[in-house]
């Protein structure tokens, strides 16, 4: 265990001139906190077994020996595009056989550093890395053509360098970038953001702002309101901040790094300008769902968006998330998928749906879910970047044939 003294850093908000000073904190804040790693366990087949989903639903291997899956867009007839970053390259997956696993497999984008965005819009397979963003058309074969950088000037990486897309209703594209540090004054306006722009990558506006690293987001199928799960700060202790569900609401601020949580204060940063913390807060968009701290969110997909779904009754409407699993606090969270129930576009149930990764007797772990993509049929796919495994979820109504 390791207690830190929080000493307040002197930060402005992004609205002031940086030059300007806020008032520091009141006090120095202290902390206990810690790091844990859970001991990692090499992928084993058998290992399948000490998965767990609900009733009516089943959990298979799709693909496995992949390395780092991480970001993935389903494709014709199932097929799936994932990303890897830590290669720099794009794998495709064909030929799903009546077992749920894919038979073919190829590299269709390589050199790619960073890669890790990925979305598929109008006959197009877009890709983004850190600073980059590129679109190719998509072959008849499921190939990319020729990739076209369409921006290369997104903000630096520093601490949060992965950069994910989607496209929204509104047919505009949505970029996350988070911030590249902890904790600290920004001084580039489009970190901690999710930036808008055209589909060719023109027109970039902030869309909303005060996100630390919103990585998953997707819009309600019926309200077709955005929103995302953010990751909290870390160094605050084993329970602070929580992790976030926000709705996320054109030119919204989010608090980051002055305010976390349903408008709660970091007791550890300076007042800004002019003002208090607690002034500031209640101009910020509150958190509507909190979870538990540091068990890092990364995807987040609503089910209902898959429109030849047969999912059991009360599904229609609800989101997954996955927990790629905590290091900065003693008791590990994470290492999971959640269902987050909505009613009437609210969410107001948690549980889980796909355990079993980590074993808390053993504090060891054999995969870390990564990447959501859902199927127009409603097969789920999982990807876990630890253990190089790509997991089909079906139900019995479900196929996973082409």
């Amino acid at each position: 265990m390791k207690t830190f003294l929080l000493l307040s850093l002197v930060i402005t908000h992004h609205f002031v001139v940086h030059a300007q000073k806020g008032h520091p904190a009141k006090q120095p804040t202290s902390a206990n906190v810690h790091t844990y790693f859970a001991a990692h366990q090499d992928f084993q087949p058998s290992l399948v077994s000490k998965l767990k989903v609900p009733t009516g639903f089943r959990v298979q291997v799709a693909a496995s020996g992949l390395g780092k899956p991480r970001m993935m867009a389903v494709g014709a007839n199932n097929s799936l595009y994932i990303t890897r970053r830590d290669v720099g390259d794009v794998l495709l997956l064909q030929q799903m056989d009546a077992n749920g696993q894919f038979q073919s497999l190829k590299t269709i984008v390589a050199q790619f550093n960073g890669v890790h965005g990925i979305t598929i819009h109008d006959g197009w397979l877009y890709l983004c890395a850190t600073k980059k963003l590129t679109r190719g058309k998509l072959n008849a074969d499921g190939t990319v053509g020729p990739l076209d950088t369409l921006i290369n000037d997104l903000p630096d990486g520093g601490q949060h360098d992965n950069r994910t897309i989607a496209f929204g209703p509104d047919n505009k594209l949505y970029v996350t970038v988070g911030s590249d540090c902890n904790d600290c004054k920004e001084t580039n306006p489009e970190h901690a953001t999710i930036l808008q722009m055209n589909a060719d990558g023109t027109e970039r506006v902030v869309y909303a702002r005060g996100l630390r690293n919103t990585l998953g987001f997707d819009w309600h199928p019926q309200t077709r309101e955005l929103w995302g799960m953010d990751h909290g700060t870390d160094w605050r202790g084993d329970e602070i901040p929580p992790e976030e569900l926000n709705k996320i609401v054109k030119n919204g601020d989010y608090g980051w790094p002055l305010v976390f949580g349903k408008q709660t204060v970091d007791p550890t940063r300076e007042d800004p300008v002019g003002s208090t913390k607690e002034a500031y807060a209640k101009t910020t968009q509150p958190a509507v769902w909190l979870f538990p701290a540091h068990a890092a969110p990364i995807d987040f997909r609503f089910l209902g968006n898959a429109p030849q779904a047969n999912y059991p009754a009360g599904y229609a409407t609800d989101a997954l998330v996955t927990w790629h699993g905590s290091w900065n606090r003693q008791q590990p969270e994470g290492f999971k998928v959640q269902r987050i129930r909505f009613v009437n576009g609210q969410p107001i149930a948690v549980e889980d749906f796909l355990t079993g990764f980590f074993d808390p007797v053993a504090k060891t772990r054999f995969g870390r879910p990564a990447g959501l993509a859902i199927a127009p049929n409603g097969v789920i796919f999982i990807s876990d970047d630890a253990g190089g495994v790509v997991y089909a979820v079906t139900t019995t109504a479900t196929t996973a044939k082409n």
